[in-house]
């Protein structure tokens, strides 16, 4: 059982990563810390003490990631969509970096050809998700349909993770990855394509 603050998106991405590496039984809490807290349902400040225990992984699911350069390829492809889960300001490029981001990009902007549907969008105002009825509309509605490749990503792949957790899990999508490089692996390259605005293309003539 997983579970976090900032509306689950750090705990959805440790969901992905277990799930990259073969774990059957994950779980993730619907709404987090912030819906628990709100109920309210008690809290303890006592330290567990797991018992230690040998475990494997797997060789990582292929299926669930998107490196760079299957991503580079699918931006000419129209049966894969990228699915940028970042705010409309850090998507259009206004805004490159936040005072307390610490991997940040030389670049603002995002992917050539990608929808913008930010991760807040997603969960109501306890941090608890949207019924599935509201998810598959508002899915619909931005042109996220499941007969299409869909790619996540954001700044680091944790908004990302809980979108693709969405898709994935509870609206069925039969193939959906997490670009988990993200825009601060896309945007600190050099010479990969961006563009910024809500639509205009634009990209640095000298690869910047």
């Amino acid at each position: 059982m997983l579970y976090g603050d900032n509306s689950n998106w750090f705990a959805a991405n440790a969901f992905w990563v277990l799930k990259l590496y073969g774990h059957r039984d994950v779980r993730l809490l619907d709404g987090g810390r912030k819906k628990w807290v709100m109920e309210p349902r008690p809290l303890t400040q006592e330290i567990p003490r797991p018992i230690p225990a040998q475990y494997s992984a797997k060789d990582p699911n292929p299926n669930l990631r998107a490196r760079w350069e299957h991503v580079l390829e699918s931006i000419e492809r129209k049966e894969v969509l990228l699915v940028d889960t970042r705010s409309t300001s850090e998507f259009s490029g206004v805004l490159v970096k936040s005072a307390e981001e610490t991997e940040p990009a030389q670049r603002g902007g995002h992917i050539p050809g990608a929808i913008n549907l930010s991760a807040e969008l997603i969960v109501k105002r306890d941090g608890a998700f949207l019924a599935l009825d509201e998810l598959h509309s508002l899915f619909l509605e931005h042109g996220i349909t499941p007969d299409k490749e869909i790619v996540t990503y954001c700044r680091i792949g944790e908004r990302s993770s809980i979108v693709w957790f969405v898709l994935k899990y509870l609206l069925a999508y039969p193939n959906v990855r997490n670009y988990d490089g993200s825009w601060a692996e896309w945007g600190n390259m050099i010479a990969m394509p961006i563009q910024k605005g809500l639509g205009e293309g634009e990209r640095s003539p000298f690869g910047l």
